[in-house]
């Protein structure tokens, strides 16, 4: 019996494998780029019709403005025209 190439690889192998290879590196790049786009994604936002969720309601303009007075970012007679505008519903410009 004649064995040419006993138990090495000729050209085929080599390029064969060599395919093999790069296929699958590709895949393993591909997997790896689908799953940081999969982790890095931003939520997607609740439809209106959905269940609210479980964090607390936006506070109220009156109380953003309790809250600024508390801190002493504005003084009192400030606090009281800002919440008289407020309250009377007015539009326009509101220094500070």
């Amino acid at each position: 019996m004649m064995y040419w190439n006993d138990h090495d690889m000729g050209g085929w192998g080599f390029g064969l494998m060599a395919i093999g290879m790069l296929l699958f590196l590709g895949l393993l790049v591909v997997l790896a780029v689908a799953l940081g786009r999969y982790l890095g994604q931003t939520p997607r936002p609740r439809p209106p019709d959905a269940r609210p969720s479980s964090s607390p309601p936006l506070p109220s303009p009156e109380q953003l403005l309790a809250e600024r007075f508390a801190r002493g970012e504005i003084d009192a007679d400030e606090y009281r025209h800002r919440l008289d505008t407020l309250r009377s519903g007015a539009t326009g410009p509101v220094s500070g």
